[in-house]
């Protein structure tokens, strides 16, 4: 069993140490580097743990929305938690609210305290062995839904999920709005993407052609959103990106880890979420020299290429396994796949 317990007050220590930094004067920008780095190091060990945790706290049957609503209270701590952090930066100061962070997670430890273990849904453990490592890259290699999931996710991750470049410049340079209106675009977006989590937690299963829309709509609302001509337009596509964001990122987590092994289970997750998270890093330079260099909305457009890139990946692997194609009978377009079982029309 994983057990995020392990990890989590490491980071209860690092919120604390730059709290208490901050607060004495001490604080210098390496600091800051430092304990980001850290911080970086402790979520690598982390965020596969609770991930792979929740089918242990769940059992197959329920992982799919389990994932889902563990997304949108996410996504909503996204709405609330910077005006929040804004409200108490302004009247108590940074190191306050860096050390209020570290006692929030009291609550995280004593919920897991008070896990009943003996109602867990237990599952085999993996076998440490020096090759682990590779053999979960095996494994991935030998299984073609995955590299195709990965393959899609590595583009919408590093070149689309540069929000914040996005929307700032985007903001700033074209719209010419300020602090508060960034705000609200970035709430706008959160809204979005919890749309996305509950719409996501209302399927009993996910599927590839679920990611194959996702990713397309992704794209598009990123061409659409490089279109508008004010803020207001601009807003209402985040809502879009959002929606499909949250689609694409649930549906991607819930059908790896439903497709995948339990003994493998936590190395694929490892996988993919360093691909996740650090293909983001990778990306966000070159997003921001082309929003630098031609614009914003040239940004938007490569955010736009890699839903698109990643929609033409999948549907590649459908067609190729899946033998996917359109049948358009009496106006309505249909896709069909295997043994002429159709999954989703328009």
């Amino acid at each position: 069993m994983s057990n995020p317990l392990s990890t989590l007050p490491k980071q209860v220590q690092l919120a604390l140490g730059l709290g208490l930094l901050t607060i004495a004067g001490l604080v210098q920008l390496w600091h800051v580097y430092l304990f980001a780095f850290l911080l970086g190091c402790a979520t690598a060990f982390d965020a596969p743990a609770r991930q792979t945790f929740v089918s242990d706290l769940v059992g197959e049957a329920d992982l799919s929305n389990a994932v889902a609503l563990n997304s949108t209270s996410f996504n909503a701590a996204r709405m609330i938690g910077p005006a929040v952090a804004g409200t108490l930066i302004a009247s108590v100061g940074s190191g306050w609210v860096f050390l209020i962070n570290a006692a929030s997670f009291a609550a995280v430890l004593a919920s897991l305290g008070l896990l009943r273990i003996g109602e867990l849904h237990l599952k085999d453990k993996a076998r440490r062995t020096k090759g682990s490592l590779v053999e979960g890259f095996a494994y991935v290699w030998g299984r073609p839904d995955l590299k195709a999931i990965l393959f899609m996710l590595f583009l919408i991750g590093t070149f689309g999920l540069n929000f914040p470049i996005f929307i700032s410049t985007m903001s700033v340079s074209v719209f010419h709005a300020g602090a508060s209106e960034y705000g609200l675009l970035t709430s706008t977006m959160a809204i979005g993407s919890v749309a996305g989590a509950l719409l996501a937690a209302r399927r009993e299963r996910p599927r590839m052609v679920s990611l194959l829309a996702g990713a397309a709509v992704f794209g598009s609302g990123f061409a659409l959103a490089a279109l508008m001509p004010n803020y207001w337009l601009f807003g209402l596509s985040l809502i879009v990106i959002g929606v499909s964001a949250q689609t694409v990122t649930t549906s991607t987590i819930s059908l790896v880890q439903l497709s995948t092994e339990p003994a493998m289970r936590g190395r694929v997750m490892a996988i993919l979420l360093a691909i996740t998270l650090g293909g983001t890093p990778i990306g966000a330079p070159i997003v921001g020299r082309v929003a630098d260099s031609f614009g914003p909305r040239w940004a938007l457009g490569v955010g736009a290429l890699a839903g698109l890139g990643a929609a033409v990946v999948v549907a590649r692997y459908l067609v190729r396994y899946h033998h996917m194609r359109l049948l358009v009978n009496a106006g309505r377009v249909r896709i069909v796949m295997d043994a002429d079982a159709v999954l989703e029309h328009a």
